[in-house]
């Protein structure tokens, strides 16, 4: 898979989610095609969806990740569906690092 579910914007870095709520456990679990051809990261939160708890252990589960503060962390698009987009403020570079780490590259 040479296609990756991040990009580069300005100073930040914009990530393409699969979520799953409800999970066994929070888990990044790496990289995914979908039908339409679009690549996604996949991850797994316990919490449930329900008043923003998926996402917000989201957030917690990319920051600690990619080991930035959640304040630098946050929902671009797709609050209530499951295909989402976060924007990962940081150096761009450390944070691809950590996302091609956690996804085996």
């Amino acid at each position: 898979m040479s296609a990756v579910a991040w990009r580069i914007d300005k100073e930040c870095v914009l990530v393409d989610v699969r979520l799953t709520p409800n999970a066994s456990r929070d888990q990044v679990e790496g990289l995914d095609t979908l039908a339409d051809d679009r690549v996604v990261l996949k991850a797994r939160v316990r919490a449930v969806p329900e008043k923003g708890a998926a996402n917000a252990a989201l957030i917690k589960l990319l920051s600690k990740t990619c080991g930035l503060p959640k304040s630098s962390v946050s929902l671009e698009r797709g609050s209530t569906a499951r295909i989402k987009t976060l924007r990962l403020d940081g150096d761009p570079n450390a944070v691809i690092r950590a996302l091609m780490e956690v996804c085996g590259l």
